[in-house]
């Protein structure tokens, strides 16, 4: 990198690299980048210093990114090849990486806190991110969501020796890590499209856990599908919501409140209370904390700042809470994740009406596990399912919404398309309003709110 004066990033508006681009503008460097669309991250990164394009045509690449010398060209895997800037930058010798290896690099200079699983790790990491950055023991990270408390995915201090990185698993992305410690929060089947096989998916955790440094850590959910593979001198430890060498007890939920007590092989600490209130965050709180105290962070410090923190955008996000209306927002886009933000709510709202604005994401997830995802969603009192959000996929032949519906068991069900959902929800009647998935329906939220509000 010494040789280096400016980065350039394909796909900059992207969760994971938008953290970096954050990460070489506050070293100095010259950041500029491509998207397919403007965002309120990449309106962000612009205001932060990094010049941004929404078109392919190569001669909007700036004067100062046009020296193979002195540029590093950072991509996403969502980029396609045959992507104008792409073919301009492999046509002239530029030094290309993905984003996992430049990740991969920021570890290997430090001491990486990698959470990796199917879900869960974005929650858990910003977690342990917001607990050590209130510590005295302080951190790096870059996460997968903008965590409201530093309206950021990225924590920078010049101190410390640790970096949180959320380890993802697609593309084997995560292989490119040298991790300090690891955490695994789940390893039910995802991503087929890359994978082919559930078993091909647990090898690649498995080769992950091998990446881990002697004298590190390696913490998994008690009772994942997963077998291991450390190297010697490696520390196996487990963790679960009532099971594991770092466990809750004492569980107690009511008034819109979760309080339970922390317990570790060596010590207990009681009456830690969630500052997002869902019953999954028991679950990715005790991995959070059973890091940050293999870290050293103070038992004051971590009861603190789990009750202080007010988790990532997107991950159980509530826009409006009142005793009469709930409106709240999910990136759910697996069937396991579904069926626990669902079941999460009902558990809070037992006496409410719940309905969920489902946006699939992917054709090749929806043909894979369109039973699952019918019978998570069959836990609402009514879905709206929007089209499929294609993302990097072409359209796969008679894969569309509708197999989801066709199975769905709850009385009341429908689709509609993405332009016509205002109008549905302004004729509505809602108790509690969850729209769901990895797409972009967030967008509809504010006036979804607004016409809520006047309801």
């Amino acid at each position: 990198m010494e040789s280096k004066k400016s980065i350039y990033f394909l796909g900059i508006g992207g969760i994971g690299m938008s953290a970096l681009a954050r990460y070489f503008i506050s070293k100095g460097y010259k950041v500029a980048g491509y998207d397919r669309a403007k965002t309120h991250i990449t309106d962000a990164l612009v205001n932060e210093g990094a010049e941004i394009f929404y078109d392919e045509d190569i001669n909007l690449i700036p004067q100062y990114c046009l020296n193979p010398e002195e540029t590093l060209v950072v991509y996403t895997p969502a980029i396609p090849a045959t992507h104008k800037g792409f073919e301009y930058f492999k046509a002239n010798n530029f030094e290309i990486a993905k984003r996992a290896k430049i990740l991969g690099m920021i570890t290997r200079n430090s001491k990486g806190l990698c959470i990796s699983g199917t879900h869960g790790k974005t929650t858990t990491s910003s977690m342990l991110a917001h607990i050590l950055a209130s510590s005295k023991i302080e951190c790096n990270a870059f996460l997968g969501g903008i965590l409201k408390n530093y309206n950021s995915n990225l924590i920078l201090s010049d101190k410390s020796e640790y970096t949180v990185i959320e380890a993802d698993e697609y593309d084997r992305s995560f292989h490119q890590l040298s991790p300090y410690m690891a955490v695994v929060t789940a390893s039910d089947p995802d991503h087929l499209d890359i994978y082919g096989t559930e078993e091909a998916y647990l090898e690649s955790f498995a080769t992950f856990t091998s990446l881990i440094s002697p004298g590190g850590v390696l913490l998994i959910k008690k009772g994942i599908s997963l077998v291991p593979r450390i190297k010697e001198g490696v520390t196996l430890l487990t963790f679960g919501r009532e099971e594991g060498d770092y466990h809750g007890e004492n569980i107690r939920i009511g008034g819109g409140e979760i309080i339970f007590d922390f317990v570790t092989p060596e010590k207990r600490i009681n009456d830690i209370k969630l500052g997002v209130p869902v019953k999954i965050n028991i679950d990715n709180a005790i991995a959070a904390m059973a890091i940050a105290t293999l870290c050293g962070a103070e038992d004051d410090e971590i009861k603190e700042a789990i009750g202080s923190y007010q988790g990532p955008e997107r991950r159980f996000d509530f826009w409006l809470k009142t005793p009469e209306k709930v409106l709240l927002d999910d990136y759910a886009h697996h069937p396991d994740e579904v069926s626990a933000s669902i079941s999460s709510v009902k558990e809070l709202y037992p006496d409410k009406h719940l309905t969920v604005i489902f946006y699939p994401h992917l054709y090749s997830r929806t043909r894979d596990f369109a039973p699952e995802f019918a019978k998570a969603l069959s836990l609402a009192d009514r879905v709206i399912l929007l089209p499929i959000y294609p993302a990097r996929e072409e359209p796969i032949p008679g894969v569309t919404s509708e197999i989801i519906l066709d199975q769905l068991t709850c009385k009341e069900k429908e689709i509609t398309l993405k332009e016509n959902l205002i109008e549905k929800i302004k004729v509505g009647k809602f108790e509690v309003l969850m729209t769901m998935g990895a797409g972009n329906v967030d967008v509809y939220l504010p006036e979804i709110k607004e016409i809520i509000e006047k309801q």
